[in-house]
């Protein structure tokens, strides 16, 4: 690659674990950013420790080799690196605070007051850097009623209203197969605040706090729905929005085969799905309400067709009905493959391994081709080196259980 990459010379201290923040720092390490995972001397980040839906790992492998097996794990980790200091002793406090003035970002998502007890806090840190942007991501903020509550991508959308509105009138609340407060709410737009945070430090020379809340984050994506209901005074409710199941033009629907989705949202699209099948006498009716006589004339014919015939329909009429594929289906799609959102890299000890690829395309500085995650600890005498910590203060720290190196950690605990 002959450009130099857009955030090449950007340093992050990335202190997470799981999902919101291991998706941050990962697209901005796409990007060219240096991100140094901390880890502690125990287990580590526990996404390397992912549910049985997700891990692919050998039991039989040991816990480290069978943490980088996690496909969640290295999913979220390309390219980064990894050290391990324990923060809960003054010691590792001390030694993460001699990394500070190296670092441009640090990223936290502890629970509110957490970093604050183990010293890592902004108020700690910006005296050491003061042009650090320190970047916090929890699931209610740093204050408010509920900054202290545990919670989890369930938990935000439910105090949104997002929950409440998804899913079929008449039925139960649906969550989403997708993590909208911990992706949406949390990782994206930390990572936008770190990037204007960062702009805004190259005219002022200064850093700042960025408190991201996931829970504000999701609610931010009520634009459409909580945007009218602000103005109109009127709250929808589950699949009654326009959008959101309420109207037979822009609904799921059963093929002969399995289902497809039909945003035929605009009169030209439906009039053309009308046209193409015959059934003329639904034009007028676009905006009717599922469980309707029209609604059910629409059903029958979306039964009548598998979905690839459906795919060649729209194909032909241009109609905005496109099939609904299995997860299986969408990796190996011709789609997916064309826009380069599978990637392949060689990860040691397994060897060649797919993952998602970025999703943000850039004409002269793409994001950086896809390596392998780190093995915990891996980088932790590098790191260090680099900081200026003398030869002989890295192996007493590492004889005092300060630091670590790649190796085994301690028994995994899953806690929010």
């Amino acid at each position: 690659m002959s450009e130099e990459l857009p955030l090449s010379g950007v340093r992050v201290l990335d202190l997470t674990r799981l999902l919101p923040g291991g998706f941050c720092s990962q697209m901005l390490a796409d990007f060219g950013a240096e991100v140094i995972k901390v880890e502690d001397t125990g287990p580590g980040d526990y996404i390397r420790y992912a549910p049985p839906l997700y891990d692919v790992t050998d039991p039989e492998a040991g816990a480290d080799r069978g943490a980088t097996r996690s496909g969640l794990y290295l999913s979220l980790n390309r390219g980064k690196r990894s050290i391990r200091l324990d923060l809960k002793s003054e010691a590792g406090q001390d030694a993460f605070h001699r990394l500070v003035p190296t670092a441009d970002v640090v990223l936290e998502g502890f629970r509110p007051g957490v970093a604050e007890r183990i010293g890592v806090d902004y108020e700690a840190l910006r005296h050491i850097n003061p042009g650090l942007v320190y970047c916090s991501i929890s699931g209610y903020g740093q204050d408010g009623p509920s900054r202290d509550r545990a919670g989890h991508d369930i938990n935000y959308l439910g105090a949104t209203g997002m929950l409440a509105m998804t899913g079929q009138a008449g039925g139960p609340p649906i969550q989403p197969a997708g993590q909208i407060g911990d992706l949406g709410g949390g990782a994206m737009n930390a990572a936008f605040a770190i990037l204007a945070a960062l702009i805004e430090k190259g005219r002022s020379g200064k850093g700042q706090m960025v408190d991201i809340s996931m829970t504000d984050g999701a609610f931010a994506w009520q634009a459409m729905a909580a945007g009218a209901t602000l103005v109109d005074g009127q709250s929808p409710r589950r699949g009654e929005t326009m959008l959101g199941g309420g109207i037979i033009c822009y609904l799921t629907y059963e093929a002969a085969d399995g289902w497809v989705s039909c945003g035929a949202l605009e009169p030209k699209f439906w009039r053309a799905f009308c046209e193409g099948t015959g059934h003329e006498e639904l034009i007028e009716l676009q905006f009717e309400r599922p469980g309707s006589e029209a609604w059910e004339k629409a059903a029958a014919v979306f039964k009548q067709r598998s979905r690839d015939e459906w795919k060649a329909f729209n194909d032909r009429y241009d109609c905005c009905i496109e099939p609904i594929l299995e997860l299986d289906e969408a990796i190996d799609s011709e789609l997916m493959r064309e826009r380069g959102m599978v990637v392949e890299f060689e990860q040691p000890g397994i060897g060649p391994v797919r993952q998602i690829g970025s999703p943000i395309k850039m004409s002269r500085t793409p994001a950086a081709e896809a390596s392998a995650a780190p093995s915990i600890g891996a980088d932790t005498r590098d790191v260090l080196v680099a900081a200026g910590f003398a030869p002989k203060e890295i192996d007493e720290l590492f004889e005092a259980g300060v630091a670590a190196g790649p190796g085994t950690g301690g028994e995994m605990e899953f806690r929010a």
